[in-house]
């Protein structure tokens, strides 16, 4: 069976090192692993979408409409713009940030309300104040761990296996914080 995850979010907020994250642990694991990255304006605070699949054979990198089984998200409207990937028993993890578009920036569009309400209608909605979190530890540039440590608690491996695969992933001066912050969103 297929696991399909969906990493969202806007330039510069550790998209691309979450999924080699996941891509590392996946592979770890045993199983055949597809990652699919999709960058749009990411170096001007545009959306970025990461596609990790992995299973005992897995024959395309994307993710398909209605079948992923978890969509991190780490930004609020990101997660709203993804929605329809989620399958109906998947799980959302979502940042609880609000980086606002250029669109609305320019006054050219309004930011939504409530999407967290509204996400959470229809989904099961997991948030954190992530920013908030790392600030905590002392370094804002770990927040996406600490998301990627609420999601864990909804796939298939084990503490220890999530913090070998931080270990090998992030450079090496950073481990230990990094680490910190996963334990800070999986004891949550």
């Amino acid at each position: 069976m297929t696991k399909n995850i969906m990493i969202v979010g806007v330039g510069g907020q550790g998209t691309l090192l979450t999924s080699r994250i996941l891509g590392n642990i996946t592979v770890k694991a045993g199983y055949d692993v597809k990652l699919s990255e999709v960058h749009g304006m990411a170096q001007r605070g545009g959306s970025v979408v990461t596609f990790v699949r992995y299973g005992e054979q897995v024959a395309e990198p994307i993710v398909e409409e209605g079948q992923a089984d978890v969509l991190i998200a780490f930004e609020r409207l990101e997660a709203l713009r993804y929605a329809h990937f989620l399958k109906k028993d998947g799980a959302m993890v979502i940042n609880d940030r609000r980086i606002d578009p250029i669109t609305v920036v320019t006054g050219a569009e309004q930011y939504p309300e409530n999407i967290i309400e509204t996400l959470s209608a229809e989904h099961r909605v997991y948030t954190v104040d992530a920013q908030e979190e790392a600030l905590k530890l002392g370094n804002a540039k770990v927040f996406n761990v600490i998301v990627l440590g609420v999601a864990a608690r909804h796939m298939d491996f084990s503490k220890e296996d999530w913090l070998a695969a931080i270990e090998a992933t992030v450079p090496p001066k950073t481990a230990e914080i990094n680490k910190k912050a996963f334990f800070a969103g999986y004891e949550r």
